[in-house]
């Protein structure tokens, strides 16, 4: 195995240095392959490294900044000279209100000791047991695991949480005693957590293969075919400009939509289920450059993590591993359908709702009759008026559980992790619950054109997800 590689899976972290390749070039293009070749997980990583007895002292002397550079020496210092640009151009001209009452389902704090004490949470709350029924939830703190942001972050590692888990399911740690699933080996929640952290992995190798092909608009595919709208070109016009600033104010006339893109500006997360729906909706409803829904979500995502970021914008848009690559688009009324019956996460962010109790008016206000939109303060608003897209769909089937009441979780707390972070609690992203990584049971749409797939999409009962499985 070339030293490059070993160095690079070192980082990768839960799939070990001990890969079968012996160049990043070998790593397989589709995920499942590369599953294949390293399970059993359970038995893959590597043992934790003891923590150090000390750490090295902080430098004493920092040398003087020339102008017009300068180095703050506090902490109210560094955070102003941080928000100087923000302040200065405003990352949007309209931004939507922040929503009373609704809180963030993210609602901690970083570092190590949180990070491991958010670890400890789950498992002893049983919400890691729980995890693969739960990980599609939208409101609440305990639907997913929120530690990506710690992971992407180096707060915690993958293999420090998996050899917790193994403590659980082994028996080894008695302040899980009592717990469900405590000491009878690895339950179908803990091994999706693994499943989780290995496409984090997965993601990091395939940037170490891809290179700079990442962050190219043709992606890993080379796909060069479809005209995508990018500002500054000769198809983007005033018309396509509107549809963008309308897409990241939270004000396109679709209830999944505009509830993340305003969780997202508000609260710097946004759940795996919406950020799937956004990026599918931008790239293939709207047809616009799926590279600004990524740098936006760089710019905004507390759990940002390159590799799984933009890969996974990537793989949404069709350029990137996705086996079916465009042949794959959410419909986001289905999507609300299924994992918002009520509406509660569409009501939570976007208060314009608030008013309503049909769920379809709910998830596409544009249905609301043109005669009572005065009366529920609709009336001029354009996610009304001019909806960037009416999408048909007929409801059907079973509706999964989406959480309580504005924010409040359909679970119990992990051991009573507060909704301010402290105590018990921790954070989240990077992979679904680890956050955001494009995948699941296929939207399908077979034999079209790209353009023919946004042009039809509202038509087709889409399904959920997007390769197959969700983890």
């Amino acid at each position: 195995m070339s030293t490059t590689l070993v160095h690079f899976l070192a980082e990768a972290d839960l799939s070990s240095r001990d890969v079968p390749y012996k160049d990043p070039k070998e790593i397989p293009d589709v995920f499942t392959s590369y599953r294949k070749s390293v399970e059993p997980l359970r038995d893959a990583p590597r043992k934790i490294l003891p923590t150090p007895k000390s750490l090295p002292s902080l430098a004493n002397y920092v040398p003087p900044q020339p102008g017009p550079f300068s180095i703050p020496e506090t902490y109210e210092g560094v955070e102003a000279a941080l928000l100087k640009p923000l302040k200065a151009q405003p990352l949007l001209k309209t931004p939507a209100i922040q929503p009373e009452g609704t809180r963030s389902a993210h609602p901690y704090h970083g570092g190590s000791s949180t990070g491991h004490k958010r670890v400890q949470s789950l498992l002893g709350s049983a919400a890691m047991t729980h995890y693969k029924d739960t990980r599609n939830g939208l409101l609440g703190t305990d639907f997913s695991t929120k530690l990506s942001a710690w992971l992407a972050l180096g707060c915690i590692t993958a293999r420090q949480v998996h050899w917790e888990m193994m403590d659980f399911e082994e028996g080894r740690n008695d302040q899980y005693k009592g717990t469900e699933g405590y000491g009878k080996g690895e339950n179908k929640g803990t091994a999706a957590i693994r499943f989780e952290l290995l496409w984090r992995d997965y993601m990091r190798l395939c940037t170490r293969k891809f290179g700079p092909r990442l962050f190219r608009i043709e992606g890993f595919r080379n796909d060069d075919n479809y005209p995508w709208k990018t500002p500054g070109t000769k198809g983007f016009g005033p018309e396509e400009q509107e549809m963008l600033e309308r897409f990241l104010n939270g004000t396109t006339g679709t209830g999944l939509i505009d509830a993340s893109q305003r969780e997202l500006f508000h609260s710097g997360y946004t759940s795996n289920r919406a950020r799937q729906n956004v990026a599918s909706y931008l790239a293939k409803h709207l047809g616009i450059n799926w590279k600004l829904g990524a740098e936006w979500y760089e710019c905004l995502l507390t759990d940002y993590d390159l590799s799984s970021n933009w890969g996974n914008w990537q793989y949404v848009a069709g350029v990137g591993n996705d086996p079916r690559g465009e042949a794959r688009v959410f419909n986001p009324v289905k999507q609300a359908c299924d994992y918002d019956p009520q509406g509660e996460y569409c009501k939570a962010w976007v208060h314009e709702l608030r008013d309503l109790e049909e769920p379809q008016e709910i998830f596409q206000v544009w249905k609301v009759a043109p005669d009572r939109r005065a009366g529920l303060g609709l009336e001029g608003l354009d996610m009304v008026e001019k909806p960037l897209k009416k999408i048909d769909f007929r409801v059907g089937g079973k509706p999964r559980n989406s959480g309580g009441k504005y924010g409040g979780s359909s679970r119990n707390k992990a051991n009573g992790a507060g909704e301010g972070g402290r105590g018990r609690g921790g954070g989240s992203f990077g992979t679904r619950n680890l956050a955001f990584r494009g995948r699941g049971r296929g939207d399908k749409s077979r034999g079209q054109s790209r353009q023919g797939m946004m042009d039809k999409a509202g038509a087709r009962d889409l399904g959920d997800g997007m390769d197959g499985r969700e983890g």
